[in-house]
């Protein structure tokens, strides 16, 4: 028996059919059950975790058991490329300025659950207070770091690769939450402000540290060095573009974590 017949299923079934497992990589920082799309194969979760090979041939073993309780099992290898020595992360100087951008929109996410803690979307000031983080979502997130993201960086992989797919089907989640806020606004609905805005909160966290943790590392060790470069131009023309706009909504970004870090040094999601 051997695992080979498993390295191309989606890691959600199999966690579906073998839910131990899904415990089994929560212990090595493979948030595989949390994940909001879940479209990942089982190879892609390992080649894309860095993990070290003593690490990777342990998680096969362990998982091996669990389908295939009792018997001796081959554990494949996944091919992969090598990159950084587990836990260990450099990123390369465009990769870093996606990275720096995550930073300001973790403002935001920090101040949400202050945001909405008192709500009440009759009063004018609240009111603002929503549309302009929607305002900042819309345009910071989306428009300006979304977008290098879709239409730069994801493009030098394809579309094909599943754990880019995850991602753009979470850019899309966080949109229908957006969109639903804004409705909600107009509707004069703060319980469905908060669930939107709370849902998106929990999306982004998780994403932006999928990301940071795991995407863009595998990313960087794939990329090319001329590719480096291409992208650091890309990127650069794009800023350009947006440089006026990106000094607000940082500023935005930073008020915001200054008004609420008087009453709180660590703010979570709820």
């Amino acid at each position: 028996m051997e695992m080979e017949g498993y390295i191309n299923k989606n890691i959600k079934d199999i966690i579906s059919q073998y839910p131990e497992i899904g415990s089994i990589l929560n212990e090595y920082d493979i948030a595989c059950v949390s994940c909001n799309v879940g479209t990942c194969l089982l190879k892609d979760v390992v080649e894309v975790h860095n993990l070290t090979y003593e690490a990777e041939h342990e998680l096969m073993k362990r998982m091996a058991k669990v389908i295939f309780p009792g018997n001796e099992v081959k554990i494949p290898k996944v091919k992969r490329k090598i990159g950084p020595a587990a836990g260990q992360i450099k990123y390369s100087p465009p990769v870093r300025k996606l990275v720096d951008e995550h930073a300001f929109i973790k403002k935001l996410l920090a101040a949400i659950p202050h945001i909405l803690e008192s709500l009440n979307v009759a009063k004018v000031e609240d009111r603002q207070l929503i549309i302009d983080s929607v305002d900042f979502i819309r345009s910071y997130a989306d428009k300006y770091h979304h977008a290098k993201e879709e239409e730069i960086l994801f493009k030098k992989f394809g579309e094909g690769i599943e754990i880019i797919k995850a991602m753009l089907d979470e850019h899309d989640i966080g949109r229908g939450h957006v969109k639903a806020v804004l409705e909600a606004v107009e509707a004069g609905d703060n319980q469905a402000i908060k669930e939107r805005l709370t849902a998106y909160c929990e999306l982004l966290k998780d994403h932006i540290k999928k990301e940071d943790e795991i995407l863009y590392p595998w990313m960087d060790k794939n990329l090319t060095v001329f590719q480096v470069g291409e992208l650091f131009n890309q990127f650069n023309e794009v800023d350009k573009g947006f440089e006026a706009a990106s000094r607000k909504y940082e500023g935005f970004a930073k008020a915001l974590e200054e008004r609420f870090n008087r009453a709180s040094q660590k703010i979570f999601c709820p």
